[in-house]
């Protein structure tokens, strides 16, 4: 099931403003310093021309987890309006009428003459 542009749109703007409200988030910008300062620690005594081959592949590894995320995610919202959509077609039962169907199908009992249930 393809989704309308203006759809898939939308979805691009709500990522892309929730990202940049993740970007601004006080604890995560928190987590980022103390990782850049773990970063530099560990290649304090690197040789420097070893580390921009390491930072590439990093770049790559990260690039490649983000697209995976999105990808994830589009496939969520997907999923979740499919759901939705299946849902208004063909809504579920209210409880009085899952009573009702219920109460259709129980099985009837029958009692022998000493009042014992067959």
């Amino acid at each position: 099931m393809e989704f309308p542009l203006w759809f898939q749109n939308a979805i691009q703007r709500r990522l892309d403003h929730v990202s940049a409200r993740i970007e601004r988030h006080p604890e995560l910008r928190r987590c980022r310093d103390e990782e850049g300062s773990a970063f530099q620690a560990m290649f304090s005594g690197v040789e420097m021309t070893q580390l921009p081959a390491f930072m590439e592949w990093e770049d790559k590894q990260h690039f490649t987890r983000a697209l995976e995320n999105e990808r994830l995610y589009l496939q969520g919202m997907r999923d979740g309006a499919q759901l939705v959509f299946a849902l208004l077609a063909d809504p579920l039962p209210s409880g009085d009428e899952l009573l009702a169907r219920s109460k259709k199908t129980e099985p009837t009992t029958v009692k022998s003459e000493d009042g014992a249930e067959l």
